[in-house]
């Protein structure tokens, strides 16, 4: 059986390569800087590497190797690990820790170059001997330092990704949205239901932590299923599809209905850590939008149309129509009944700024026979 990623491993490995290209990018930068400099002479040939063809190949392999374990300690295990810090203090606390863990690569990797260039072994006695006058000369102190350039460029990359969102990021750097552009989305816009009655029984402080765990339990969710997080809006989280991703697989529904089990999954936590279980309704539409970059004293990304008008109407009217989720007759025609769910008619809704009234959908469970209502399944 083939070996293949899962969503979030995917996710994961779109936000490590970037580490690898600033490492292997600068590495090669300075290495150019340094070769032009001394016109390709080694004036330090005690301590330094002469910059051989093989050399500089091993170096950019290395310092490209480095950038994609920084990366995946950054995405995978450090991940969560430091939300609780400021930014600066946070990103100190990584320079250092980095830092570190530069000097201890510098320990593994010196010794192999200094062995590439002499044409000796590992193990040689005039390897050993060039590798401890490596560690206490100046050149072990400029090269340290142009490490940490290349540290300082992935932690504030690290950094804006983490704030503004990786894809986000990657379409500013590219331009791609530079020009608006014209697009068919998918939108599910998420409501959490009695936020005004908790977060007055929580206080502010506790709702706040809440919110937190709140979009931390539907991250996978909304990875696993390729969704991406345009807005969260208080208690409302907002996530897109371009209309070929959501429409493939039912991914926009089936997003919906992981995210509800996430909530469901995590119902005993909340209970005990809060007093209170969270739940959300929805809506979900397809249609046009204009897509580009907006603003004046800051940009950002944004999405118009009247299909994020409508998703906001649909998913505040589901109370009216006793259901959890509303879905649009423009989406219902682009998806076929799948699986142990179906779409019921609901009748047709009246949209503020719209003459004509919208047919909407809700969620039939048919391996059960019953609908998915406001209270799960009724």
């Amino acid at each position: 059986m083939p070996f293949k990623l899962s969503p979030k491993q995917k996710h994961n490995l779109s936000r490590i390569w970037p580490f690898g290209l600033i490492w292997g990018t600068t590495g090669m930068f300075l290495l150019f800087v340094e070769s032009a400099a001394t016109n390709n002479q080694n004036l330090n040939p005690d301590t330094a590497i002469s910059l051989t063809p093989a050399i500089v190949f091993f170096a950019c392999l290395a310092v490209t190797f480095f950038g994609l374990i920084l990366g995946w300690l950054e995405v995978v295990v450090f991940d969560k690990r430091f939300k609780a810090f400021s930014l600066g203090r946070k990103l100190l606390l990584k320079f250092l820790l980095y830092f570190s863990f530069m000097v201890v690569v510098q320990f593994l990797t010196y010794p192999v170059a200094a062995a590439l260039e002499a044409g000796e072994g590992l193990l040689s006695e005039g390897v050993w001997q060039k590798v401890r006058r490596y560690f206490t000369s100046l050149t072990f102190v400029s090269t340290m330092l142009q490490l940490s350039f290349s540290l300082f460029l992935s932690l504030l990359y690290s950094a804006l990704s983490e704030h503004v969102g990786h894809q986000v990021l990657l379409n500013f750097f590219t331009g791609k949205y530079h020009h608006p552009r014209h697009e068919h989305r998918i939108f599910l816009f998420s409501d959490m239901k009695s936020s005004t009655t908790i977060a007055e029984q929580l206080g502010h402080v506790r709702y706040f932590d809440l919110l937190q765990r709140y979009y931390d339990a539907m991250s996978d969710a909304i990875i696993d299923h390729r969704g991406e997080v345009y807005q969260y809006i208080g208690d409302e989280v907002v996530i897109t599809w371009r209309a070929e991703v959501g429409l493939e697989n039912d991914r926009c529904v089936r997003c919906y209905l992981a995210l509800k089990e996430a909530l469901r999954a995590q119902a005993p936590a909340f209970e005990r850590d809060f007093g209170v279980i969270p739940d959300f309704k929805a809506g979900l539409h397809l249609g046009e939008v204009t897509t580009g970059e907006i603003g004046a004293l800051k940009k950002e990304i944004v999405y118009t149309g009247d299909v994020l008008n409508a998703t906001a109407r649909l998913q505040g009217m589901c109370k009216e129509y006793g259901t959890d989720l509303l879905v649009s007759e423009d989406l219902v025609d682009r998806l076929p009944a799948k699986g142990d769910w179906s779409f019921q008619p609901l009748g047709t809704a009246a949209l503020r700024g719209r003459k004509q009234e919208m047919p909407v959908y809700g969620l039939r469970d048919t391996a059960h026979g019953r609908r998915l209502t406001i209270d799960g399944l009724g």
